[in-house]
């Protein structure tokens, strides 16, 4: 088996530490403690702090992006159940810890955005993309005769975006995934009705 390298071990054990922890509450020292390394082995694989969360942002959305693709470009389904299947697949992705770590990019928007100019732009292309992925389904729905045709997709791709990272923190806040459940509710029942 291969052997896993230093900077693997401090992205995977960082991201777990930052995800439970916050950003400014996960130290190098606790990083690296954390990944078993030396202290050493952080500056010689990352620039800085914030180039480490550059990097790790990048490796939770990974996940997400597949979650993605799994549903809302998932084009063999319909695209309202695409919408539902990205929504549950959140929920379940918050449930693995007990709504504790809430997400990741929701974290770091609220916490490292005043501090990180890199930081922020990367998370804009990050939700901004999660919303392309919400209006590509959004259109296949009008398109199927599903919503309004003069729906504006876009908009309302920015209204799902915001309202499901309010939902998740709200749910991380209550450590009940009950917000989640609600937005969808509404989502369903009123917006796209």
């Amino acid at each position: 088996m291969a052997k896993v390298s230093h900077r693997e071990k401090i992205l995977s054990e960082g991201l777990r530490l930052v995800h439970e922890r916050g950003f400014s509450g996960a130290s190098v020292r606790d990083i690296v403690q954390a990944a078993g390394v030396p202290q050493g082995s952080f500056t010689n694989h990352f620039a800085s702090k914030e180039a480490f969360g550059l990097e790790i942002l990048d490796l939770y959305f990974a996940t997400s992006r597949d979650r993605i693709r799994a549903t809302l470009y998932n084009d063999a389904l319909p695209p309202l159940q695409r919408l539902a299947d990205f929504i549950e697949a959140n929920k379940a992705a918050l449930n693995r810890d007990g709504m504790k770590n809430g997400c990741l990019l929701g974290n770091f928007s609220a916490e490292v955005v005043e501090s990180s100019e890199a930081i922020r732009h990367r998370l804009m292309a990050i939700f901004a993309e999660v919303q392309a992925g919400v209006a590509y389904c959004l259109k296949a729905a009008a398109k199927a005769g599903l919503l309004r045709a003069d729906m504006n997709c876009e908009d309302v791709a920015g209204f799902i975006v915001s309202s499901l990272q309010g939902a998740i923190l709200l749910a991380k806040t209550e450590r009940d995934p009950a917000p989640v459940d609600r937005f969808k509710r509404v989502l369903f029942e009123v917006v796209l009705r």
